[in-house]
């Protein structure tokens, strides 16, 4: 992990000489704004491919990156061509590239989402696009309307380079029920190893971070969603923190009793600061 740390350092640097409005999402995404960048002519795509260009020249690592006029069509658009790809989506070409994506594939929608629209008969974006805000609102409410907003290619969110995150998770949703409480603690394993990552670039200009609560999240075969939660006296970041953690919630106060088809940890109550290397389990305050 703390080589990852290193990786994603350097590459921070490397994205610092072309902008100072990043906004990280993870220990390896960012979003960045080019609009007015740093040095080279004002074009997300060919600032991208020098990015790209510059992370393999001096780390050897690949990189993706997704060019496009808003945040969703951006991070989609990452996602194109994995692990080593370019994707550029202009202005003009939004709302066809938007039409062509999976409603799985949009902001919000989950798998229980996704299926609602299924039964509506909104498999697309271009289905999201025929469709009425009004019957979005009717199924979904409030997110209906968001729903829709992303589909005509209404996203205005800015870029923030000095967002303070709340909470630090990630979880894992299963191709089958898992009912066996050592399979899911196995499960938890590459959960935490990916928020101890986060966890170690979340601050200020990728600093680490801890934090003090931590929550497991379970979700049943039935799409019924419970969490567990304990406060420590003193903030932690490590994976192997995390995973005693998770073994005793998961636990407490007894072993799910139905099978799981989702199961996420997250870090709440974060702080900067170095708290001293003693792990304090205090898990009465949960």
């Amino acid at each position: 992990m703390e080589v990852y740390q290193e990786e994603s350092r350097r590459i921070r640097e490397i994205l610092r000489r072309y902008t100072d409005v990043i906004e990280p999402l993870s220990l390896d995404e960012a979003y960045l704004d080019v609009t007015e960048p740093k040095k080279g002519p004002p074009s997300g795509t060919l600032v991208a491919r020098r990015i790209r260009e510059e992370i393999y020249q001096e780390t050897g690592l690949t990189a993706s990156a997704g060019v496009g006029p808003s945040k969703f069509v951006a991070k989609v658009a990452s996602d194109r061509e994995k692990p080593d790809g370019l994707t550029v989506v202009r202005p003009e070409e939004q709302l066809d590239f938007i039409a062509g994506l999976p409603v799985g594939d949009f902001h919000g929608i989950g798998p229980v989402t996704e299926e609602k629209m299924r039964e509506m008969e909104i498999e697309t974006g271009a289905d999201l696009q025929e469709t009425s805000e009004k019957t979005l609102r009717r199924r979904f409410r409030k997110r209906g309307g968001h729903f829709k907003r992303l589909a005509m290619g209404e996203d205005d969110r800015p870029v923030q380079p000095d967002r303070e995150s709340k909470s630090v998770g990630a979880e894992r949703t299963f191709s089958g029920d898992v009912a066996d409480p050592e399979e899911m603690l196995s499960r938890l394993e590459p959960i935490a190893e990916r928020v101890a990552g986060r966890l170690g670039s979340a601050g200020p200009e990728g600093t680490p971070i801890r934090g003090r609560t931590v929550t497991l999240k379970l979700k049943s075969h039935d799409h019924e969603v419970s969490t567990r939660q304990t406060t420590l006296r003193r903030a932690i970041r490590s994976e192997e923190a995390l995973m005693r953690l998770a073994k005793w919630l998961l636990q407490r106060p007894h072993p799910p009793e139905e099978p799981v088809r989702l199961l996420g940890l997250s870090v709440s109550s974060l702080t900067g600061r170095e708290e001293g290397k003693q792990l304090e389990l205090d898990f009465g305050r949960g």
